[in-house]
């Protein structure tokens, strides 16, 4: 394949010992075989990078970068998303996986249609392995829907570098995925979906209703402090966001 249609694929890692070989095993079985991955280790205290260095020695698409001090996902994502030499720049979890064939469809889908962002559908698994449901994506979303609900798994996401320039998430420590598709989105008119499930993302057993409270937190710190909204149109995104949260949940 040509040059100009590489894929860096950015992992961020930390302390992800039993985990990360999955993930890289659903790259390796990629029927779309002209990538780089970038696994971005933010200093883990475990295994983390003894098994990772095992792919990196078999196979020289996967490039493992250590950091000297923990930064945080976004830092560690910016990282390498600084070193990617592809002209698609896609996001992949240390804990999340793709189905075989996610970024041949995706990149012909990006390319036929010249869509500069693109996302998929995905399935939502328990970490010991139970189905939890699949989520289901919108055809395409703008900067405004994307404000009330992040359609955008970031497990399943894809941009264009040669037509966006390379975009860097916020310094932020949690929604920086949602700040990133804000960035480009007003680059670009709209983000379009891959109705169709391409990828598993692993659900912890960490506590719902916490995770939840930090979450909303964070929805409201890129309203403010992020995208620079005033207060009456943050409180109308931020009530749309947690009206949307609840009917998820229903």
């Amino acid at each position: 394949m040509k040059n100009e249609h590489l894929v860096s694929i950015i992992t961020p890692s930390f302390n992800c010992s039993k985990s990360i070989a999955k993930t890289i095993d659903s790259v390796l079985g990629q029927s779309y075989q002209n990538w780089e991955m970038l696994i971005a280790d933010d200093c883990s205290g475990d295994a983390t990078c003894e098994v990772i260095q095992q792919y990196v020695d078999m196979d020289t698409r996967i490039k493992l970068i250590k950091r000297e001090w923990n930064a945080g996902p976004a830092v560690t994502r910016n990282r390498a998303i600084q070193a990617a030499k592809g002209r698609f720049i896609a996001f992949l979890d240390a804990d999340d996986t793709w189905h075989k064939d996610k970024l041949e469809k995706q990149i012909k889908f990006m390319l036929d249609r010249q869509v500069t962002l693109s996302y998929t559908g995905y399935e939502r698994i328990h970490e010991d392995g139970r189905k939890l449901g699949t989520m289901t994506v919108p055809s395409s979303v703008c900067y405004h829907d994307i404000l009330k609900t992040n359609s955008i798994g970031c497990l399943t996401a894809c941009y264009d570098s040669l037509q966006l320039g390379k975009v860097y998430m916020p310094n932020i420590a949690k929604r920086q995925d949602l700040a990133l598709w804000l960035r480009i989105l007003k680059k670009t008119d709209r983000a379009y979906g891959i109705q169709e499930s391409l990828a598993d993302y692993y659900v912890g057993v960490s506590s719902v209703s916490a995770n939840k409270v930090i979450a909303a937190k964070y929805q409201w710190r890129v309203y403010r402090e992020i995208e620079k909204l005033g207060l009456i149109q943050s409180l109308y995104y931020f009530f749309s966001y947690a009206f949307q949260a609840v009917k998820n949940r229903l």
